[in-house]
């Protein structure tokens, strides 16, 4: 799933996405005070626009420059829109500054996996001490991998339960578990149900002193 991949899927349609900002990120998102935030793979905006609405400060990524594109359009007049910035980037290729967000935020984006993690590692240690990690996988018991789309294989990417293998000492996993979807599906998906994870990274000194 590569640029070339996303900008045609983009390209294929006037919208993929609802506009709506995932239900998973408003359940977890919702009472955490606001701060510095990352959207890896923003896609057409919706949940950066909601975070930036709350108060956020965005850095929204994307692979693709269409999905940009639209985010773009989607975020005129919005409300807190100039708190976002847009980003074209892969960062699995590129890391994000280390240490530097207080919500680290991946809702159904594929991290692919590579032999040394890391891709994975460089998104991971974007978030600050005391920083929350979120990514929202879907259930992959509730779909067939379509035969003419073999880049859609879950296989290829991480799920939840290898991406907290590889948090390590200095997390603290607050869940990692199936629920119903809270959102509505995308239309023919087959989706019922999503696998979530939230992270907290300790907060260093402060953590073992209670200071």
């Amino acid at each position: 799933m590569d640029e070339r991949y996303w900008d045609a899927r983009y390209g294929g349609a006037t919208r993929l996405w609802s506009g709506e900002p995932n239900g998973v990120l408003v359940v977890e998102a919702a009472d955490l005070p606001p701060g510095q935030a990352l959207d890896v793979g923003c896609g057409e905006g919706g949940d950066a626009l909601w975070l930036a609405s709350r108060g956020w400060f965005v850095t929204a990524v994307d692979i693709s420059r269409v999905a940009l594109a639209r985010a773009v359009a989607a975020a005129a007049s919005r409300p807190g829109a100039d708190r976002i910035s847009w980003t074209h980037a892969d960062l699995t290729a590129t890391a994000p500054p280390a240490a530097s967000f207080d919500l680290v935020v991946a809702m159904y984006c594929p991290i692919p996996r590579r032999p040394n993690h890391a891709g994975l590692h460089g998104i991971l240690a974007a978030v600050a001490p005391g920083g929350t990690l979120l990514v929202g996988n879907h259930d992959v018991r509730d779909h067939a991998v379509p035969a003419e789309d073999p880049a859609a294989d879950p296989s290829l990417y991480y799920d939840c339960d290898e991406i907290a293998a590889q948090l390590g000492a200095g997390w603290t996993v607050l869940a990692n578990e199936v629920r119903e979807r809270v959102s509505p599906a995308p239309p023919g998906s087959g989706h019922v149900n999503d696998v979530v994870l939230v992270a907290r990274r300790d907060n260093g000194d402060r953590d073992r002193t209670g200071s």
